[in-house]
């Protein structure tokens, strides 16, 4: 897995890669009450805003950390948008992306890395 400063996981699945937000982030953003998904087959840069996710907290915005293609998304968190917090490392995903691509994974932290910057 590789994380990004902003608080999203990503994972590599064969040519294709999920991503999510992490624990950390769940934890800050408190009770989740919304979230809105990209649609299938959007085209997508890196840094574009492409999640909304509305807390009891606050509203924030996630962005595509890489270039490339929606494929899938995680419909379950529009019925459910507490699975956020409930398992934000696993079920609670929120897309699927073949990105155009994958060594920009590179960029991001490894777990170490990403620890230390949460502490």
């Amino acid at each position: 897995m590789k994380f990004t400063e902003e608080h999203e996981w990503l994972r590599a699945e064969g040519d294709l890669v999920v991503v999510g937000i992490t624990e950390h982030a769940a934890e800050q953003l408190g009770d989740v009450v919304y979230v809105e998904l990209p649609e299938v087959g959007a085209r997508v840069a890196k840094g574009d805003e492409i999640v909304v996710i509305e807390s009891v907290k606050a509203a924030s915005d996630i962005l595509a950390p890489l270039d490339g293609e929606i494929v899938e998304v995680n419909a379950a968190l529009a019925e459910e948008p507490g699975k956020v917090n409930e398992d934000p490392m696993g079920a609670a995903w929120f897309f699927r992306m073949r990105p155009v691509d994958p060594a920009q994974m590179d960029e991001y932290l490894d777990e170490a890395a990403y620890k230390a910057l949460v502490g």
